[in-house]
């Protein structure tokens, strides 16, 4: 079975983002190993200077680092990636689940992710050029991964 793992920057504080990951997580499980592993973020000043963000990305990159050593298949989920439509995500999943290794997508803090981790991802993906919450990142990635299985398996949901 296939190991899926989300390593994002802090904790969801809305029930309602919590409910849905935890629906997604419960569908998920049908198909995959899915886990959600969180690091913690750094707090900022209101009006952070470049180098305060600068110092926050790195800070939260270092620890993002530290939960992805050793894996091989790692996704930067930002802005300046690749977008792909649902079929292609789908395709993504199950070429990867082919090559056996977990497949590790990274979420970063609301300043998005440290040059240095996406150095190390094999794939930048971008679910669109607006800006989203990192905590609505994650149900938004879970539904896709979810949509992505239902895509493979031929079976009702996507449309």
């Amino acid at each position: 079975m296939q190991k899926i793992k989300i390593v994002c920057v802090g904790k969801i504080k809305e029930k309602y983002f919590t409910a849905a990951l935890e629906e997604y997580e419960k569908r998920l499980s049908r198909y995959c190993k899915f886990e959600v592993i969180e690091v913690a973020d750094v707090s900022v000043p209101d009006r952070p200077s470049d180098a305060q963000i600068a110092d926050v990305l790195r800070k939260e990159g270092e620890s993002i680092l530290k939960k992805i050593e050793g894996e091989k298949q790692i996704v930067a989920l930002c802005v300046e990636g690749k977008q792909k439509t649902s079929e292609q995500f789908a395709s993504f999943l199950s070429q990867s689940a082919l090559a056996g290794d977990c497949l590790c997508f990274v979420i970063g803090g609301s300043h998005g992710l440290w040059e240095e981790v996406k150095k190390k991802a094999t794939l930048r993906l971008s679910f669109s050029e607006m800006t989203f919450p990192h905590q609505l990142m994650r149900v938004v990635l879970a539904e896709q991964i979810y949509r992505g299985f239902k895509i493979n398996c031929g079976e009702q949901y996507h449309k």
